[in-house]
């Protein structure tokens, strides 16, 4: 990230609950063995895909040239390719831009962060919003005493309750139905059926569809997916490389008025 990000536009907060008006940055190096990924890139077991890896190896060294973004302790919130990059090819340290939040900040920044077009999908979005939901959950409940209502009870009330499900579905960049069917996905689907959602295989509507089936059964369902899938892909490849190749006309055209006139070259040819 080369950019200053406005806390404005990330609405990010302190820890007292006021908005942060700037955020402290400062530019330094840091060995590779400093850093850290943020605990709930862990505990949602992400990764980076292969594809970006190769994109950014095709950079060389340019690419190293970009910094991180951390948080004070050393926490990585953007740039995961770019450690993973660096550890292949050796390199003792980075540059990093290491910005003035704590770790629940800082996950507030990634997923703000990961919503650009190369950035985590939804469904990974929504793991790491659904970590915040301890935090909006208890300041909920403050706002919810302070405004006089069931004061000594530790319950929300269903507004407050939808409340937090949409701050979670903000943050993640989603609606509040895709929140739901990830949650239900978590308790019901299968952990290869998980996988194939975080590396952005199947949609989050999809695998929800077969919520219900058995886990051998959801296993069949993706298996015939990702197989059509694939299938579909390289009837789109071979019509792309087809039009591309061909000199003539495609169809062969009849009409009774005339005769049928002759593609100059067959079908078969130009998909061979």
């Amino acid at each position: 990230m080369t950019g200053r990000p406005d806390a404005r536009e990330i609405a990010l907060r302190s820890e007292n609950g006021q908005q942060l008006d700037d955020i402290q940055r400062r530019l330094v190096t840091c060995r590779l063995d400093e850093l850290r990924p943020h605990p709930s890139y862990v505990r949602h077991h992400l990764t980076v895909p292969a594809f970006q890896l190769s994109a950014l190896a095709e950079r060389g060294n340019l690419a190293l040239l970009d910094p991180l973004v951390i948080t004070r302790d050393r926490t990585i919130l953007d740039g995961y390719a770019l450690l993973e990059l660096a550890r292949q090819q050796g390199r003792p340290t980075l540059p990093c831009i290491e910005l003035n939040l704590n770790e629940a900040e800082g996950l507030q920044w990634l997923l703000w962060k990961s919503r650009r077009s190369n950035g985590l999908n939804a469904f990974s979005r929504i793991l790491l919003a659904l970590d915040l939901e301890p935090g909006l959950k208890e300041k909920a409940r403050s706002n919810q005493r302070a405004g006089g209502q069931n004061k000594g009870s530790s319950k929300l009330t269903e507004d407050k309750r939808l409340d937090v499900r949409s701050e979670v579905a903000r943050a993640a960049g989603v609606s509040v139905g895709n929140v739901t069917k990830v949650r239900q996905l978590m308790k019901t689907a299968n952990p290869k059926l998980q996988e194939a959602l975080r590396a952005g295989q199947i949609s989050i509507h999809k695998a929800w569809q077969w919520r219900q089936l058995s886990p051998q059964g959801q296993l069949r369902e993706l298996g015939l997916y990702l197989g059509q899938r694939g299938t579909n892909k390289l009837i789109r490849r071979l019509i792309k490389r087809h039009v591309a190749n061909r000199t003539g006309p495609i169809w062969v055209i009849c009409s009774d008025a005339g005769p049928c006139m002759k593609p100059k070259n067959s079908l078969r040819s130009a998909w061979s």
